[in-house]
């Protein structure tokens, strides 16, 4: 039987955040593994090709990733049971390869994600992150459904 030794779950900033968590929760539990609470935010304009614009943009863009890594630690926190080794990576970078090399990176047995639940005509012509992940990784991916926005 396969063991897990470390979970890597990716979140975006959404409701069901919880409930990805506690999946990864319950494996943990069973194992005995680590949880990596990983969340990618957007490149820096400059890694993409754009300037980055006056001092006060590279600014702001600072402060916003800070809030934003400050909000991932409050949902490791908050969700994470204190008993479970955790920790919470605020990567920035485009999505779907980040999250693989953060995968590869630390050696993560099992990637869970959420996925969105969209008609057959939204999924034949726009690509989500989850199927995406589904197509590259290298290790098993656990697709949990959430609700879309309301």
């Amino acid at each position: 039987m396969k063991t897990f030794k470390n979970i890597l779950v990716a979140v975006d900033f959404n409701d069901a955040v919880g409930e990805l968590i506690s999946y990864a929760e319950s494996i943990a539990e069973k194992f005995g593994a680590k949880i990596w609470v990983v969340h990618v935010a957007a490149p820096d304009p400059d890694f993409v090709g754009y300037d980055t614009g006056p001092q006060y943009i590279r600014d702001m863009r600072a402060d916003e990733l800070k809030d934003e890594h400050k909000e991932l630690q409050q949902i490791r926190d908050m969700f994470i049971d204190k008993n479970i080794e955790s920790d919470a990576l605020l990567i920035q970078g485009s999505t779907v390869e980040t999250v693989l090399e953060e995968a590869k990176k630390l050696k993560a047995d099992i990637l869970i994600v959420g996925t969105h639940k969209h008609s057959f005509f939204y999924n034949l012509f726009a690509e989500s992150v989850s199927v995406e992940l589904f197509k590259n990784s290298e290790i098993p991916v656990l697709s949990i459904p959430i609700e879309g926005e309301k």
